[in-house]
């Protein structure tokens, strides 16, 4: 079979396209292919869960519905704990005046959570709802899958487990007298209590309750929102950073050192020409480049920078800001090495350090010892200034800058697999005295195991990449993943084995 052309699957017409890449066409390979793929929908599975808890009456509920309102083009559902109040037994509903409503035992979480792990697993449920009049579930409504969950209720940051579901927590602060007057109106025409029920109520559970269980639990919130429904600035604050959140992969709200660069369908179709194994050698050096190179740059963007002022040729002063002087590559033999021109084109005379690890390839597997030893001697043979080390009884021939540790580095690797490799080179970075914040580590696809096990040993590094993929195989492959790289890069395989010095 023919290798595809790049120019098949780029080519321009004049047909309506976004970013040069047809809209059919891209619905007709979508469709014809049964193959796992990172596509958006696979990404953004997981919902985003807030939690808005405070004293009963304090406007809760008005700040979740002003939250629906803004976010009207997501999926949206809301939970309310006052669904899954307990059934009173007979018993109890004798001497109902006597019963704790404002209690947390007065709530089954029990069935909260397990809701709330249906909602998150993408599955649909049935959430009862409660009559406070026969005070029993009598209905049950059908709430399906959401991008956004809203759990609102008195007691939702009681249990650290229903607290940990949680990726926001607001608390709505609102004085007890307005609370005590909101709480008189809403008890006496939605309930049909009178007024001295509810009185008595307040004082001998509800303001109780709230000064021993609920404005405890005001320290686990994120956010705390004076006046409720009224504070339009703080909601439309909320309002922003969820939409920010939305647009993460899961792994970015995890880690916040985690950037992966905004996906159009260029980047998109780029990636399509890299994974895709018929394609030539020539257009994946190509396509990786192009990709490469937008990797560096957003990379770049994370360095820190000084304002400088410059007169333009009509004699304004423009304020603009000046480069971060101080800055180096290190690329991760070998396939780190092909990411090396895209540095030197954004950062003119930019120093390139080396490290080579025995360790296990792009995609997991084990490389050849005798591989290994080879590059190593042929870095020995011709680098002037050579030096190993034996970290984790692995192989290391590093060739840096002596003044590394009075720099930012972009360390460069295009592949994050399993994460050990990465682990391996940024600690010998911070052995030679470089800080962990000045490390910013680029590679065009990260494995979510490989994000986890970086991100843990250095949560003050940061990771720019231009894809998450799905995971791992039992062969410990990127999947869907792209093959070796630094064989479809520089041409060689397994079975024909080559060295090519990389430049010093």
């Amino acid at each position: 079979m023919d290798a595809k052309s790049a120019v098949d699957l780029m080519e321009s017409s004049s047909e309506v396209h976004f970013s040069g890449f047809h809209m059919d066409g891209f619905e007709q390979r979508k469709a014809s292919t049964e193959q796992p793929t990172t596509s958006d929908t696979e990404m953004y599975k997981q919902p985003f869960v807030i939690g808005v808890a405070g004293g009963a009456a304090s406007g809760k509920t008005t700040v979740c519905d002003k939250i629906i309102q803004q976010l009207h083009d997501q999926r949206v559902v809301l939970v309310n704990q006052d669904s899954f109040y307990n059934n009173l037994t007979e018993e109890e509903l004798k001497r109902v005046q006597d019963y704790n409503f404002d209690h947390p035992d007065a709530f089954d979480t029990e069935q909260l959570l397990d809701v709330m792990d249906k909602l998150k697993c993408g599955e649909s449920v049935d959430i009862p709802k409660y009559d406070f009049k026969s005070y029993k579930s009598h209905v049950l409504r059908r709430v399906n899958p959401s991008d956004v969950i809203i759990l609102e209720g008195i007691l939702v940051f009681h249990d650290p487990r229903v607290r940990g579901l949680m990726n926001m927590k607001i608390f709505v602060d609102t004085d007890a007298d307005v609370r005590l007057a909101r709480r008189i109106r809403r008890d006496t025409a939605e309930k049909g209590r009178d007024i001295a029920a509810v009185l008595d109520q307040y004082s001998k559970f509800v303001k109780p309750a709230f000064d021993d269980f609920i404005l405890p639990t005001k320290k686990y919130a994120d956010i705390i929102i004076p006046r409720g429904g009224d504070n339009h600035v703080a909601i439309d604050l909320i309002v922003q950073h969820i939409r920010t959140k939305l647009g993460q992969h899961d792994l970015c709200k995890i880690y916040p050192n985690l950037y992966v660069i905004h996906s159009t369908f260029q980047i998109r179709g780029m990636h399509t020409l890299i994974r895709d194994a018929q394609t030539t050698k020539h257009d994946f050096v190509f396509y990786s480049d192009r990709l490469i190179r937008l990797v560096v740059e957003h990379g770049l963007g994370h360095l820190p920078f000084t304002e400088k002022q410059v007169v333009t040729p009509t004699g304004s002063v423009y304020t603009g800001v000046d480069f971060c002087k101080r800055l180096c590559g290190v690329s991760v033999i070998r396939s780190g090495e092909s990411m090396e021109n895209a540095l030197r084109a954004c950062c003119k005379g930019i120093k390139i350090g080396k490290i080579l690890i025995h360790r296990e390839g792009d995609n997991g597997q084990q490389v050849c010892p005798s591989t290994c030893m080879l590059w190593y001697i042929m870095f020995f043979i011709f680098s002037s200034l050579t030096s190993y080390t034996l970290i984790n009884e692995q192989l290391i021939y590093e060739k840096l800058p002596n003044d590394i540790s009075d720099r930012h580095v972009l360390l460069l690797d295009p592949i994050l697999g399993t994460g050990n490799s990465a682990v391996q080179a940024i600690s010998l970075l911070i052995r030679k005295g470089v800080p962990e914040s000045n490390i910013i580590f680029l590679n065009l696809i990260s494995a979510p195991k490989g994000v986890h096990v970086v991100c843990k040993c250095f949560p003050r590094i940061k990771i720019v990449t231009s894809e998450i993929e799905i995971g791992l195989n039992e062969d410990f492959r990127v999947i869907p993943g792209m093959g070796e790289f630094g064989d479809r890069y520089f041409g060689t395989d397994d079975d024909n084995e080559q060295v090519v010095v990389p430049s010093q």
